[in-house]
């Protein structure tokens, strides 16, 4: 009977109920984070499709493949699937849910049953969204300016705003959890200034999420109103007035764009340490730069509104207030250059994400700061110019360290191995993909070519065949990762609980992860990212004990 018992595998949270009742009822952070992962990859597959359909249209200069009006809906369907779908809940619902409880000694979230309706409300959502896409589709763009968006387009843009406004509560609630969990959830021992920045950075996330997001839905329930009611707040006309939608929109969606990189960030941080095996340089610095970010955040909208006819000096203030946002971010810069210096570098495929980001992040800010002055941006204002830098921030910066972040923390969350040299293969071809796809639009916007627009003259040709090209090769680097992912769940190596040989709680369990995350409930007794014996932790015998990997 011992031997039975013995011989019996030990469930993890994959095989603790294998029902779809089980799953879709699960109070399980791990399982949400998992729907999540499927959810967000089924939106960011269709944002894709419509900007090929983009890049194929921009091949020639005149509308071969889609109509001016079609062209509208294309990017303003792509604008939304991305950003509100895809590059806001990204890390914080698939990897912040799964790792931040694993991360300061959790057993779970502090309100798993909160956590799961944010899930259900993000399919809600979602679901609405699609529906007025698919219908007749809106061609707002993503910003949904008025007065075109609540006087001159069609009817599904209110299925839309419905949508949006339904799933900005997802973000709202999963950002109240994870305040919540780190206040109240630490193992004994971990003191804030043990806490992984990873934390700190979903923490100066959750607080954008719950100060911001509120404003967007107000927003947006003020423009259901003001189409349906007439009441007049957004129309000129009976004494509204547009240009308060823009200071309202990008008063949130300014911040927005930092809770799509912060969590990024936070992941490059423990990319950095993890792969030059050192501890973090500037710890405290790092922490506190988040927290700058996502207050200083709430300053800087009106450099979106530099042209919409507001006074000089409310344009220098928001000008100079943006130079004062970068430095935080310069600071974390600085601080994962001193940590690579002199470390004992590997280049796995997370590191290289992670390198890359360094470089794409580096020249989206660096342009930033082109648009944040006020003589330049007039000249540059909707032109490929900025389309080329928010893509640098938000693909450059965002989806780098999410994919990075993937691979790093896959083997816990599956508990199997992929590909070392696909991986490495793929990172390569997105970067080189990416940077043949948007810097050409560098030197477009810089030649005035605007954006939003179907057809433009022949002398741009020439740079956006370029651009198509490496959205070509772009696109075959994002898609190797789910074969050889995928791949990896059924015939890749079975994976050690510490493949990487960390000190972090998250690679003191199994993996997979216990239902319960922990056998036993750690304490912590060692600071941040140290490495050997400091850590508790003899990496030199961990690494002799572990059992070979092993096909499945």
């Amino acid at each position: 009977m011992n031997a039975e018992m013995a011989a019996k595998p030990k469930l993890n949270y994959l095989t603790n109920g294998t029902s779809l009742k089980s799953w879709l009822l699960t109070k399980d952070h791990k399982r949400i984070a998992i729907m999540y992962l499927i959810s967000v990859s089924v939106f960011f597959f269709m944002g894709g499709l419509y900007a090929a359909a983009i890049r194929l249209e921009l091949l020639t200069p005149a509308s071969d493949l889609l109509e001016s009006g079609t062209y509208n809906k294309v990017f303003t369907q792509h604008g939304i699937l991305m950003v509100f779908f895809f590059l806001i809940p990204a890390i914080p619902a698939i990897l912040g849910n799964f790792l931040l409880p694993l991360m300061i000694g959790a057993k779970d979230l502090a309100l798993p049953r909160i956590n799961l309706l944010s899930l259900y409300i993000y399919w809600v959502g979602g679901i609405f969204t699609l529906y007025g896409l698919m219908q007749g589709g809106v061609d707002t763009g993503w910003t949904f300016y008025t007065p075109y968006s609540t006087t001159f387009s069609n009817t599904y843009v209110m299925a839309v705003g419905l949508g949006i406004f339904i799933n900005g509560f997802s973000s709202i609630l999963t950002g109240l959890n994870f305040i919540v969990t780190i206040h109240t959830m630490r193992a004994p021992g971990m003191t804030w200034f043990r806490l992984p920045l990873f934390v700190w950075a979903h923490y100066a996330t959750s607080l954008v999420m719950i100060l911001g997001t509120p404003v967007v839905a107000i927003t947006i329930l003020m423009l259901a109103l003001e189409r349906v009611g007439h009441v007049g707040i957004f129309d000129p006309s009976i004494g509204g007035d547009p240009i308060l939608f823009q200071h309202l929109f990008w008063f949130y969606s300014h911040p927005a764009v930092y809770i799509m990189i912060l969590p990024g960030m936070g992941v490059i941080s423990e990319l950095i340490s993890s792969f030059s095996r050192k501890k973090i340089f500037g710890y405290e610095f790092i922490a506190f730069s988040s927290i700058a970010i996502a207050v200083f955040g709430f300053l800087v909208w009106g450099h979106h509104m530099f042209v919409s006819g507001q006074s000089v000096y409310a344009s220098l203030v928001f000008s100079f207030l943006t130079m004062v946002v970068a430095v935080p971010s310069a600071i974390k810069m600085f601080n994962w250059t001193a940590t690579l210096f002199k470390g004992s570098i590997t280049f796995d495929t997370p590191m290289l994400y992670a390198i890359g980001f360094m470089g794409l992040f580096l020249i989206g800010g660096l342009t930033g700061l082109f648009l944040g002055s006020v003589g330049l941006t007039v000249h540059l204002t909707d032109t490929y110019f900025v389309v080329a830098h928010f893509h640098y921030v938000m693909v450059g910066g965002q989806v780098i360290a999410y994919l990075g972040g993937i691979h790093y923390w896959w083997p816990k969350i599956t508990g199997r191995m992929y590909s070392e040299f696909w991986g490495k293969i793929s990172a390569m071809l997105v970067f080189v993909g990416f940077n043949l796809t948007f810097f050409p639009q560098f030197i477009l916007g810089y030649m005035g070519m605007p954006r939003r627009y179907a057809s433009y003259p022949e002398e741009f040709q020439v740079l956006n065949i370029f651009s198509t090209a490496g959205a070509s090769v772009l696109a075959i680097g994002l898609s190797m990762p789910v074969l050889y992912l995928c791949h990896s769940l059924l015939y890749g190596k079975k994976a050690a609980d510490n493949p990487w040989m960390l000190p972090g709680l998250e690679w003191r369990t199994s993996s997979p992860p216990p239902t319960e995350n922990f056998e036993t409930m750690p304490v912590v007794t060692w600071e941040a990212y140290e490495y050997g014996e400091e850590s508790g932790l003899d990496l030199e015998e961990a690494r002799r004990s572990e059992a070979p990997a092993t096909l499945a």
